[in-house]
């Protein structure tokens, strides 16, 4: 990776990103909602889901593909349909960059926004004891990595993403929270102690896909299914669909990275745990919440079942992409020019 290019290259996405959803502002304030705004932001939905392809760093490949050719996305379609949270009649326009690229709660106050999260609900002790187990997860992974089980060096590498994925939300998402003064959705509630799949996805596991899905997609698909299925039984072609658009952009973002044909096993683990979920469901709905496992027994199951259809779908894909590889030789890249840094630091100040 060459440091000095990709940062160039950065600068130029983000210039774009910028430019592009300051246009997306001003359309909302002249272009009435409905399909005649969709049409005149689907450009920049075109140019969003580019952006990705300009860059080489897997940090910043997985933050732009996510924060902006996902989540930017989606919440630009409900945008044009005056829904979801760009669509708040205060919203300035540095908040519009703000909410559209990050999880932030517009919920309107008195003050016309909520107040800042409470510094409890974040706890710096907890993010360093999770910052610690990373870093110990990853000398591990890297230097032992051969010596270990598969399904233990699975364990830890899952473990690694949980860490890197919550520590990374949680630092850019307090950041833009602190400098806006606004309230940040919460991206992950312990996922492992899930008690059943419903609870992993829509209550536990990265928050801020499921908020943006729900009502871009499992809704209009709820409200559709009514017609065909009947009230009771609509949120099962709701789930499916939900899970099937949740796979798509997962092949996409691997597409990202890989610069390769997707293999589709990424899509069948979502489309295995839609289906899973479904099932869950149905039988919730059959026996009316009457029966369900005891907490000491559930969690561990959902627990081993995501572990163990991550472990045969998604490790083959993150190994074609050498996703914690290339994360070691950015961290030496970084650490190399910090280095550079502080020896030629005193030169500057003589």
């Amino acid at each position: 990776m060459e440091l000095k290019e990709e940062m160039h290259n950065l600068m130029k996405v983000a210039s774009y990103a910028f430019i592009s959803l300051g246009y997306c502002y001003f359309i909302g304030k002249i272009v009435p909602k409905g399909v005649l705004r969709l049409l005149t932001i689907l450009p920049v939905v075109i140019v969003f889901l580019s952006i990705p392809l300009s860059l080489t760093s897997v940090h910043m490949i997985g933050a732009f593909s996510f924060y902006i050719s996902w989540l930017a996305n989606f919440k630009l379609i409900l945008f044009a349909f005056e829904k979801g949270p760009l669509s708040s009649p205060s919203v300035t326009l540095l908040r519009f960059f703000a909410v559209a690229c990050f999880p932030i709660d517009v919920t309107p106050s008195k003050e016309g926004f909520s107040k800042p999260n409470n510094p409890s609900k974040t706890s710096l002790v907890t993010y360093g004891t999770k910052g610690v187990i990373l870093a110990i997860c990853l000398r591990i992974y890297h230097n032992h990595i051969e010596a270990l089980h598969p399904m233990m060096a699975w364990c830890i590498f899952g473990l690694i993403v949980y860490l890197m994925l919550e520590l990374f939300v949680a630092l850019s998402s307090t950041i833009v929270g602190l400098f806006l003064k606004v309230e940040l959705d919460q991206q992950f509630d312990e996922p492992y102690l899930a008690t059943s799949l419903q609870d992993f996805w829509g209550r536990r596991w990265n928050v801020m896909v499921n908020r943006i899905l729900h009502p871009s997609i499992y809704e209009p698909m709820r409200i559709l299914s009514v017609r065909v299925v009947g009230r009771l039984w609509a949120p099962v072609p709701a789930i499916l669909t939900t899970f099937l658009v949740s796979g798509l952009m997962h092949e996409l973002i691997f597409f990202y990275f890989n610069r390769t044909w997707p293999t589709w096993e990424v899509m069948l683990f979502f489309v295995l745990h839609g289906v899973c979920l479904v099932l869950e469901v149905v039988i919730k709905k059959a026996t009316r919440y009457k029966w369900s496992l005891p907490n000491h027994l559930s969690r561990p199951l959902v627990l081993a079942f995501v572990l163990a259809t991550s472990y045969g779908l998604f490790l083959p894909e993150l190994q074609r992409c050498r996703m914690v590889e290339r994360a070691f030789e950015e961290y030496g890249a970084v650490s190399d020019l910090a280095t550079v840094v502080v020896r030629t630091a005193p030169i500057f100040f003589k």
